[in-house]
């Protein structure tokens, strides 16, 4: 059975947005999570009983290295998603970030640490966390755990391929990108797992948009673009920005959050009219 998920503290409500962070217990530690949901169930032109029935879509947030659950970006999308398209998201704190770690680590100590451990133990662990935190949502009536889409850069797209590939059929969308089925010398060698990403990519057959750094300087271009060709999906697209890694251009967010929004309201609807 899904765990339960500890509420902390009464919700916060701006602007017709919820928030709530919250903790999950699991064998392998306690999971920091965060969900927002439109103040309303969802927009809908049913009768309100009708419309309270049905959940949320949910997207999950992922967040790159050296960031948190509550990062600027993953806060602002998840409102822009429930304020919009009624449309809940959760984010959790990767591996040796956020409330996992007493202080923030530098990527220096971070990287290391997730080798010592051992990437491919990291890797698993990330993903079974995520899938409880989809699966304790959902049971607890707050979203639907079988519409879900994942949106995750850099570090976010390195644990989301194997979450996404875990979904199956309950994944919309996938919006990933900044990350490559190779990485430059800044990047400790024992955190490549091409093989393995490249096999997880090979599972999603949701529609997928990849985002490239044209001149990223820790994921080579030519490593981007065969995670590309091994994606699974007949449905992806290629979206492309000169800069370096570090770089998002406004337009390139506006392509993301439209790309699940298009999605998942699909999928919403779909569901209705069965």
């Amino acid at each position: 059975m899904p765990a339960n998920p500890e509420w902390r503290g009464p919700e916060r409500t701006a602007d017709g947005v919820g928030e709530r962070e919250f903790r999950l217990s699991r064998p392998t530690g306690v999971v920091p999570g965060v969900f927002w949901r439109p103040e309303q169930p969802e927009r809908s032109a049913a009768p309100p009983a009708q419309a309270s029935r049905q959940p949320p879509p949910l997207v999950l947030l992922g967040h790159g290295g050296s960031g948190h659950k509550r990062y600027d970006r993953n806060v602002a999308l998840a409102r822009w998603f429930a304020s919009e398209h009624g449309l809940a998201s959760v984010a959790i704190d990767g591996p040796y970030h956020g409330d996992r770690v007493p202080a923030p680590m530098p990527a220096a100590e971070y990287q290391p640490r997730i080798v010592a451990e051992g990437t491919d133990h990291v890797i698993d662990r990330m993903r079974d966390d995520w899938l409880a935190a989809v699966d304790a949502v959902a049971a607890d009536g707050k979203a639907d755990g079988g519409n879900v889409a994942y949106l995750g850069m850099s570090m976010g797209a390195r644990y989301g391929l194997p979450v996404a590939a875990a979904l199956g059929g309950r994944l919309r969308c996938l919006v990933l990108g900044k990350f490559g089925l190779t990485q430059g010398p800044g990047l400790p060698a024992g955190l490549a797992r091409p093989e393995r990403a490249a096999a997880d990519a090979r599972l999603i057959a949701a529609p997928t948009l990849q985002h490239v750094q044209w001149d990223d300087e820790l994921f080579p271009r030519d490593g981007q673009f065969a995670l590309f060709e091994a994606f699974g999906s007949p449905d992806k697209e290629l979206l492309g920005y000169p800069g370096p890694h570090a770089g998002t251009k406004p337009a390139a967010v506006d392509r993301w959050r439209a790309f699940i929004a298009r999605h998942l309201t699909a999928a919403r609807s779909a569901a209705r009219a069965e």
